[in-house]
């Protein structure tokens, strides 16, 4: 039997194979082969979500279902997908600094981890071009649904918090591909769902924003609200308790993450290269210029590249966490409410009368973001 390239196919499950074990010496906790073919599945449900408004303005591979769900639209001759996942699990402890306020940084964003893995599938590609073949790396790009080719190249099973669960391994880890006009060997099938009955997941989402086994209200969910750009959902903002950046909650109440890290596997434990980044100083965030702010955090996603997505998340979290005895605290909203740009004032005042210091209050204001604050104050926490 002979693939499209000429190989036969055992040659092609020995050089699929080699491949494997080469992106896993590089770090790769898993890695798969999944078929160029067009991801059906996964432009159906981006289709479904987008009309029934789930995506709530989200982008990313929502962009454009087609480009995000067909191989050849980054290359043409493409045959096969390479799937790598890198771990994010760490052992380093998830506690807050003491001494001063701290907000709280999802997981996958403690380190650079999406370039740790961009490495390895560079290193992957490297060697297939070398044998003569061409490739593409995407990582953390809208133009692959990485999770869904995942499960093609049978690395894991979506789990209902609609993210890919390794078996025995769990959620943490990122996700990248290699488009190749290699003819590889794709894996044999899928693997099979592990979740059970299990549904801590949609039991301890802060914001109930799993709406069922697998499906996700980006209305609802934090993780995309602190990213999304504009007024904050007054209706969620207690719920962000701490959060400046993502939300882990779904995953770690989740038995195969939390048992895996747990047992501190040296296998899916990635080591750090650079100084973890769980918390972060709200006072610094909301006192650092622009500049600043993107040199400590520009590898995060930030829309526009607009750090004051940043500083309107922090005052969110003042008014959750801070205490109004706090003079610092009381001299950034005496700021913060009288702020050039209207959005901060908003949530400026909302931080404020959080936290009972309604004597900060304008009586007025000539933009319509602050007057609705004003109109609508929180009780006080």
């Amino acid at each position: 039997m002979q693939l499209a390239d000429g190989l036969p196919l055992n040659e092609s499950n020995n050089y699929t194979e080699n491949l494997l074990a080469f992106g896993q010496s590089l770090g790769l906790y898993k890695v798969g082969v999944a078929s160029a073919d067009i991801l059906h599945r996964a432009r159906q449900a981006l289709h479904q979500r987008k009309s029934q408004g789930l995506h709530n303005q989200m982008q990313f591979t929502y962009r454009n279902p087609e480009r995000s769900t067909d191989p050849t639209r980054s290359l043409p001759s493409a045959k096969s997908v390479i799937v790598g996942a890198l771990s994010y699990s760490s052992l380093t402890p998830d506690v807050a600094p003491t001494g001063e306020l701290s907000a709280r940084v999802a997981r996958y964003v403690w380190s650079d981890y999406y370039e740790q893995l961009r490495s390895s599938l560079r290193k992957i590609a490297g060697k297939l071009e070398a044998d003569g073949y061409r490739c593409i790396v995407l990582a953390d790009d809208n133009a692959m649904v990485d999770r869904e080719v995942a499960y093609q190249a049978g690395l894991g099973w979506f789990g209902k918090n609609s993210n890919l669960l390794i078996d025995g391994a769990g959620s943490y880890f990122v996700l990248g591909c290699i488009i190749t006009d290699a003819a590889l060997t794709p894996a044999s099938a899928p693997v099979v769902d592990g979740c059970g009955s299990c549904r801590r997941c949609l039991d301890n989402c802060p914001t109930q924003a799993i709406i069922a086994p697998g499906l996700i209200d980006a209305n609802k969910c934090l993780a995309w609200l602190l990213q999304k750009p504009g007024v904050f959902d007054r209706e969620f903002r207690v719920a962000l308790g701490d959060r400046l950046y993502g939300c882990d909650d779904c995953q770690e109440v989740c038995p195969p993450t939390v048992r895996h890290e747990r047992q501190g596997k040296e296998a899916a434990t990635v080591q750090l290269v650079d100084r973890p980044k769980a918390w972060v100083s709200v006072i610094k965030i909301l006192t650092s210029d622009d500049s600043a702010l993107l040199a400590d955090h520009g590898v995060w996603y930030i829309a526009n590249r607009e750090p004051k997505w940043l500083r309107r998340n922090a005052l969110i979290i003042l008014g959750n966490i801070a205490d109004k005895s706090d003079e610092v605290v009381v001299e950034l909203l005496q700021k913060y409410v009288a702020h050039e740009d209207p959005m901060l004032r908003a949530h400026a005042v909302w931080a404020a009368a959080r936290l009972g210091l309604n004597n900060l209050l304008p009586k007025t204001d000539d933009d319509e973001l602050v007057m609705a604050e004003l109109r609508s104050l929180p009780s006080v926490k």
